[in-house]
């Protein structure tokens, strides 16, 4: 079976897609009356420039169903079965549209939603690229990576609160004392959707310290084929502490970085952190 994997921006692999040959559907970044495709024509900074100079953040705007009909028609022209991995559809419309789109094509496109985002995404469409590299079947590939999904650790700490507070998911009273105070709340995707539960105190250096103590913890068993660390531009220094800090506590096959896209950036802030991979 010639089977083509696809996904939509918000999966931030990074340099992974091209040499994994992975499709990429892009969200739409919206900045005052200008649109933009995330990974095409505009960047992470972009978004900063834009917070800096209005104080306002950008909007986003799934694909429509032509839009993916169009995505999905030229592989399927090529004689391709299409397996697509949507950001979470609590998130987002785009599995919805996507899986509109994929009831023209007559069992030619699966849309899988991910119940996950950024590289909490883009793990199960690794995952699904390994088991392709073997020879898999695409719904045994499917089935399987659609079974992991409760297994994927999608979590992350902002340094600052600003962005979730302009975007609505937090309080302004919130915004200020976690500023005030340097409070770092763990936001963590469950059954698709973002909670906030525990909290972190300190500097960014030492809520991550125990950010991927915690993790360790939570997590003794795992799949040890990658992990990513994924990031919005953060301070360098900071990601260097947490892939030693990864290393000390696991043991992976290769640690990924990767620099969340524009959608991502644009919902979390800059020097945003987190560490993703699937447990057992």
């Amino acid at each position: 079976m010639n089977i083509q994997l696809t996904a939509d921006s918000t999966c931030d692999l990074g340099p992974h897609v091209a040499e994994r040959g992975i499709g990429i559907m892009p969200l739409s970044v919206i900045l005052g009356d200008n649109s933009f495709r995330d990974g095409v024509d505009i960047v992470p900074q972009d978004i900063f420039d834009y917070y800096d100079k209005t104080g306002g953040l950008p909007k986003t705007a799934a694909p429509s169903i032509s839009d993916f009909e169009e995505f999905f028609g030229r592989y399927v022209d090529e004689g391709k079965t299409v397996i697509h991995y949507n950001i979470s559809a609590k998130a987002s419309s785009s599995h919805f549209y996507a899986a509109e789109a994929a009831t023209k094509f007559a069992g030619k496109v699966f849309v899988v939603d991910t119940k996950a985002l950024s590289s909490g995404q883009g793990l199960l469409v690794m995952k699904a690229s390994d088991m392709l590299r073997e020879g898999k079947e695409a719904e045994e590939i499917v089935a399987v990576t659609s079974a992991l999904r409760p297994k994927v650790n999608t979590s992350f700490i902002p340094d600052r609160l600003d962005y979730l507070y302009k975007g609505g998911r937090c309080s302004r009273m919130t915004m200020y004392a976690a500023n005030v105070l340097k409070i770092h709340p763990l936001i963590e995707m469950e059954d698709g959707q973002l909670v906030a539960e525990t909290k972190y105190r300190g500097s960014m250096k030492k809520c991550i310290e125990k950010y991927i103590d915690d993790l360790a913890d939570k997590y003794p068993a795992y799949d040890g084929t990658r992990c990513f660390i994924t990031h919005s531009s953060a301070d360098r220094e900071l990601v260097e502490f947490a892939r030693e800090k990864v290393a000390e506590k696991f043991r992976f096959g290769e640690v990924l970085e990767t620099v969340a896209g524009s959608v991502i950036t644009g919902h979390c802030g800059r020097n945003t952190l987190g560490v993703l991979f699937i447990a057992k």
